[in-house]
C-alpha cells in the first residue's frame, strides 16, 4: 500500500508540536488541567488521578463524591507504571488526537457532506482537500489546549468521530460499538443514535445489493448499541467489586447535576440560583430541551444525516450540563466538511469575533472572580453567555446555509438573490 507522504507529514507535524509544548512548557499541562474552560467535574484529568489513587489503594473511588468518570478508565491508566506515567499519558493523548484526525479525513474523503444518497449540493465541487480538513482539526488551538489538559472528553470525541467514520465506511456494527463506548463515557452521545442509524441506512442502500428496510435496520442497530452498552456496564460492575454505585456517580451527575463547579455551560449558574423546590422541574425542562432537537432535525434534514449529526454535536457544545472547549473543538472539526455552504452564511465575522472575544476575556473574568476577588460569579457567567451566543450564531448560520442550499435546488431562479423572512 502506498504511503501518503502529505498525511505522514501532517501527523508528524501535529505530534511534534504537541511533544514540543509538553516538553518545553512542563507546567503548562497542569495549568490547563485546572482551567474551568477545559476541564469539568466529569472530564478532569486531575480528578481521574485522584480516582486512580483510590483505586490502586483498594478504596472505592466513588465514595468521596469527587470521581465521576467511567470505571473502565481506572484499569486502563493503572496499567501505566508511575515512573513513565507523564510520558505515557502524553503519547496516549497525542495518538488519540491523530486517530480523531484520521476519522475526520476518512469522512472528508467520502464526500458525503456534499453528495449523499438523497441529496447532492449544487456547490459540491467547491470543497477543501481532506488533509486540509484534518489539519484544521489538528492545529485548532482548542484541540491543542484540550490535548495538553488531558480531559477524558478526548476519548468520547474520538469514539464519536470513529462511529461516524465507520458509518460512512458502511461498517454499522463498528459504528454502534463506538457510539456505545462514547455513550458509556459521557452519556449524552446516546442522542446521536437516530441520525447515525439514518446515515448507516443511506450508506448501505447507496452501496447497492441488499436494501434493508429502515425499521428493521433501526431495530438491529439499536440492539447492537444497547448490547454493547450493556457489556461495558457489566465490565464496570465487575471492576467495581460487583457494585452498581458507579451508575449514580457516572451518569447521575449528568442527570441530577449535584456538582455545580463553574464551566462554560449554562446550567451551573442557573441551578446555583434555583430554589430547591423547583430543581427537579427545571432539570427535566433542561434535559427535554437538549433532547428535543434530535427528532426535529432528523425529520427536517432527513436527506443529510451527517449534517444532523454535526448540528446535534454543536448543540451539545452549548446546552449539555458540563460542556468545555473540547466539545466546541469537535463541532469545529466537522464544520470544514461544509465549507461549500460557507458563502451562504451571513454573520460569519460577527460570530467569529464573538468566539474570539469570549476566548480572550473568559480566563481574565475567571481570574478576577476566583483569584483577584474584584469580581463575582456574574463576571464569569456573563462571558460564558457570550461564548454560548457565538456558538449559537455559528450553529444557526450553518443551518440557514444548508437549508438555503437545499432551497436553491427547488428554486434555481433564486440563486444569488437575497431572502427575507416574512
Amino acid at each position: 500500500m502506498a504511503i501518503d507522504r502529505r498525511k505522514v507529514l501532517l501527523y508528524a507535524s501535529a505530534a511534534a508540536l504537541r511533544f514540543l509544548l509538553f516538553s518545553a512548557f512542563p507546567r503548562l499541562p497542569d495549568l490547563l488541567t485546572g482551567r474551568a474552560e477545559i476541564s469539568t467535574p466529569v472530564t478532569s484529568f486531575k480528578r481521574l488521578q485522584e480516582g486512580l489513587f483510590l483505586y490502586t489503594h483498594n478504596v472505592s473511588p466513588y465514595d468521596g463524591g469527587v470521581f465521576y468518570q467511567a470505571p473502565l478508565f481506572l484499569p486502563l491508566f493503572a496499567l501505566i507504571p508511575p515512573f513513565i506515567f507523564p510520558l505515557a499519558t502524553t503519547v496516549l493523548y497525542i495518538l488519540t488526537d491523530l486517530l480523531c484526525a484520521e476519522s475526520i479525513i476518512q469522512i472528508a474523503e467520502s464526500g458525503i457532506a456534499r453528495s449523499s444518497r438523497l441529496f447532492s449540493s449544487p456547490r459540491k465541487d467547491n470543497h477543501w482537500d481532506s488533509l486540509a480538513v484534518g489539519a484544521a482539526f489538528l492545529f485548532d488551538p482548542f484541540t491543542i489546549a484540550t490535548c495538553l489538559a488531558r480531559p477524558t472528553s478526548v476519548f468520547s470525541n474520538c469514539a464519536i468521530l470513529y462511529a461516524i467514520a465507520s458509518s460512512v465506511d458502511r461498517k454499522p456494527s463498528k459504528s454502534m460499538l463506538a457510539l456505545a463506548l462514547a455513550a458509556y463515557i459521557s452519556l449524552y452521545p446516546a442522542l446521536l443514535l437516530p441520525p447515525l442509524i439514518l446515515l448507516c441506512h443511506d450508506q448501505i442502500v447507496g452501496k447497492g445489493g441488499s436494501k434493508p428496510e429502515l425499521p428493521r435496520l433501526s431495530l438491529e442497530l439499536s440492539s447492537i448499541f444497547c448490547g454493547s452498552l450493556a457489556w461495558f456496564l457489566a465490565m464496570s460492575y465487575m471492576l467495581t467489586g460487583q457494585s452498581w454505585e458507579f451508575l449514580r456517580s457516572t451518569y447521575g451527575v449528568h442527570l441530577l447535576l449535584p456538582d455545580l463547579t463553574p464551566n462554560v455551560g449554562l446550567w451551573w449558574y442557573f441551578f446555583i440560583e434555583m430554589f430547591d423546590s423547583f430543581r427537579e422541574f427545571f432539570l427535566g425542562i433542561f434535559w427535554l430541551h437538549l433532547m428535543g432537537y434530535v427528532g426535529g432535525l432528523c425529520f427536517r434534514l432527513r436527506t443529510q444525516p451527517l449534517f444532523v449529526l454535526t448540528t446535534i454535536i454543536g448543540i451539545f457544545a452549548i446546552f449539555q450540563p458540563y460542556p468545555s472547549i473540547a466539545d466546541a473543538s469537535l463541532y469545529f472539526a466537522l464544520l470544514p466538511l461544509y465549507n461549500h455552504v460557507f458563502p451562504l452564511m451571513r454573520y460569519t465575522f460577527f460570530a467569529m469575533a464573538t468566539i474570539l472575544y469570549a476566548t480572550l476575556l473568559g480566563p481574565a473574568f475567571y481570574y478576577l472572580w476566583i483569584y483577584a476577588g474584584s469580581g463575582n460569579a456574574n463576571f464569569f457567567y456573563a462571558i460564558t453567555l457570550v461564548w454560548s451566543l457565538g456558538l449559537s450564531i455559528i450553529l444557526g448560520e450553518c443551518l440557514f446555509a444548508v437549508l438555503r442550499d437545499e432551497w436553491e435546488i427547488e428554486r434555481p431562479e433564486m440563486k444569488g438573490k437575497d431572502v427575507r423572512r416574512i
